[in-house]
């Protein structure tokens, strides 16, 4: 019965203050990323050759994303993706030292508006482009060589699902997918 007051109350608003922004930014936080995916499996072959992982810290990836609506229901845009991770490497129970990869990601976006509403909206997005990778390996063993080597992949995000909620021109928003700037990802967004 909330639910559907709520729905109520949503199509009795207008859209025109929400429908009048062109422009969006957004900063958001998300888990479990295609490269932070790629990293496990990745530990899982170097494990058959003996080698193990400790001390294991992700960071990101922390997404920026700018779009433009040419429609009130589709913006064109780009999102901009950050992610590090950094591990000790033991072989047998010694360490040996430290590896430490870095994910820099530009894609090109869009993203479709479904529902606007002026405090409400649910929309999807789709980006797709490149991931820019640094991986390092600093040993600590005189026995291993030290890493250093970059490398350029496909990425993408496919939202399937977005829900943002907040005034007109300021939102916090939920998403829901697969990609770069992960699973499951959170964050605010200005609309002006």
């Amino acid at each position: 019965m909330v639910v559907a007051a709520m729905m109520a109350t949503m199509s009795v608003n207008a859209q025109n203050g929400y429908d009048d922004t062109k422009h969006e930014v957004a900063i958001s936080y998300g888990i479990y990323s295609n490269s932070q995916i790629i990293d496990v499996y990745e530990e899982m072959g170097s494990a058959i050759v003996g080698s193990r992982f400790d001390n294991e810290k992700f960071l990101g990836p922390i997404g920026v994303e700018y779009f433009y609506h040419v429609k009130p229901w589709l913006g064109v845009g780009g999102v901009f993706t950050y992610g590090q991770n950094k591990q000790d490497v033991f072989s047998s129970k010694d360490k040996v030292g430290v590896s430490k990869n870095s994910y820099i990601t530009v894609m090109p976006a869009v993203k479709f508006d479904w529902l606007r509403k002026n405090n409400f909206g649910m929309y999807s997005k789709l980006a797709v482009g490149a991931t820019f990778r640094n991986e390092k390996f600093e040993k600590v063993d005189p026995l291993y060589s030290n890493y250093d080597d970059n490398n350029v992949h496909f990425n993408w995000q496919a939202s399937l699902i977005g829900i943002e909620a907040g005034s007109p021109t300021l939102r916090g928003f939920v998403e829901l997918g697969v990609g770069e700037q992960g699973i499951i990802l959170a964050g605010v967004r200005c609309k002006f």
